[in-house]
């Protein structure tokens, strides 16, 4: 065999394995929307804005604990460093700030389409996904295999979520938003499916709460 020959086969085969590589995140993704009908975890995010000239990069670290119940119920429940919960019913998202004691109330449906959230908790198959987002594979990185969604909405507030798996378990989200700002969410004490009930995402304002409905 020629080494022409040898050096063409050599990099067809390096090219399917990149490839095979390349597909493990899509596949987790589609795995995990299809099997993974519910889910508990903690969480920890830290978010970086993008440096201004002469200034370096800030970070802010929070953390807490997440569940989720397909279809469309959710709740991110931040402990640290300021109490403040996310919850969505299936019809209304809410956002409740406990230092301000203030209640925000949105149409789900309008909020959620091109959305981490949608990706996580919302979509019942790959399809959904692929509405709104366009789907691609991306290549290992820190022991997880990584799918990248772009919005496909030119008004999207995001440029790109990239979603890590270990198998076919959620471990982590790396949203950039269209402010250039970055949001790395880590999973972890991650149980799946556990037992969820519909009504355990119902939401009432506490009392005296500021309820503001937009």
């Amino acid at each position: 065999m020629s080494k022409t020959n040898t050096f063409f086969i050599a990099a067809l085969l390096l090219s399917a394995a990149a490839q095979s590589a390349f597909a493990d995140g899509l596949g987790s993704l589609e795995a995990f929307v299809k099997n993974t009908r519910s889910g508990r975890a903690d969480f920890t995010q830290v978010v970086t804005a993008p440096a201004r000239e002469g200034q370096v990069s800030r970070t802010k670290t929070s953390s807490g604990t997440f569940e989720f119940l397909r279809p469309n119920r959710f709740r991110f429940f931040y402990k640290k460093p300021f109490e403040q919960t996310i919850v969505a019913d299936g019809q209304t998202l809410w956002l409740h700030d406990v230092d301000l004691n203030q209640v925000t109330a949105r149409k789900q449906a309008q909020v959620l389409g091109s959305t981490p959230a949608a990706l996580v908790a919302s979509a019942p198959d790959l399809k959904a996904l692929q509405a709104d987002f366009n789907l691609q594979s991306s290549p290992e990185k820190d022991g997880m295999q990584w799918a990248v969604a772009t919005p496909k909405s030119k008004d999207a507030q995001l440029q790109s979520v990239r979603i890590g798996f270990k198998g076919n378990e959620l471990a982590a989200l790396e949203i950039l938003d269209s402010f250039g700002q970055r949001s790395l969410m880590s999973f972890s004490k991650v149980e799946v499916n556990p037992s969820l009930a519909a009504e355990a995402f119902n939401f009432k304002p506490p009392a005296g709460a500021d309820v503001i409905r937009q």
